[in-house]
C-alpha cells in the first residue's frame, strides 16, 4: 500500500521556507491558461504577469500571500535565499490578491542559472496588517517568509504551492 508524500516536502518547499503545515484553505493559482500545480514548469515568459489567484474563505477573513525563490541567486549557493518576488496583505477570502494591499509588487520570475522554485505561501491573518505603501525597491534578497509569519502573528500557512522554472534559451537568428 502506497502512502501519499507530499509534494512540497518532495521539493523541500517545506523545510526551506516554511515549517510542516496541514493546508486548510483552497488556493489555485494560474499564469495564462495554465493551472499551477506543485512541481510544474511555468516559463519565465508566461509567468512574467502576475497571475490569476483565487483564494477561498469567507470576506470576512483575511489573508497574505507570500511569493518567494528560495534558489536565488543559483540552486547549489543560494546566498540570497529567498528572494521576494510578490507580497499581497489583507486579501478578503472568497476573493484575490487585487482586493488586498500589495506590499512589494509582483516580479516574474528571473533564473539567471539552473531550475528554480517559486513558492506561493497564503497565511490567514488574526487581524488587519498595517500595510505600508507599495514598494518598487523593497529589499527582495533575503526575505524569511518564516520571519514575517513571525512579525505579524501569522502562524502556519493555510496553503501553499511551488513552480520550477529555469531561464529560457535567448532567440537564435541565423546569419546567411
Amino acid at each position: 500500500m502506497a502512502s501519499h508524500v507530499d509534494p512540497l516536502v518532495v521539493g523541500r518547499v517545506i523545510g526551506d521556507v516554511v515549517d510542516l503545515f496541514v493546508p486548510t484553505t483552497a488556493m489555485s493559482v494560474r499564469f495564462g491558461t495554465k493551472d499551477l500545480t506543485n512541481g510544474c514548469e511555468i516559463k519565465p515568459s508566461v509567468a512574467a504577469a502576475p497571475p490569476a489567484v483565487q483564494i477561498a474563505g469567507r470576506v470576512n477573513e483575511l489573508f497574505a500571500l507570500v511569493m518567494t525563490d528560495p534558489d536565488a541567486p543559483s540552486p547549489s549557493e543560494p546566498t540570497m535565499r529567498e528572494w521576494l518576488h510578490w507580497l499581497v496583505v489583507n486579501i478578503p477570502g472568497g476573493t484575490d490578491p487585487s482586493q488586498g494591499d500589495v506590499v512589494v509588487p509582483y516580479m516574474g520570475p528571473r533564473p539567471p542559472v539552473g531550475i528554480h522554485r517559486y513558492v506561493m505561501v497564503l497565511f490567514q491573518q488574526k487581524a488587519r496588517v498595517a500595510a505600508p505603501p507599495p514598494d518598487e525597491d523593497a529589499a527582495r534578497a533575503r526575505f524569511s517568509t518564516r520571519a514575517f509569519a513571525d512579525r505579524h502573528d501569522l502562524g502556519l500557512p493555510v496553503a501553499a504551492l511551488y513552480f520550477n522554472a529555469q531561464k529560457e534559451p535567448a532567440n537564435r537568428r541565423r546569419r546567411y
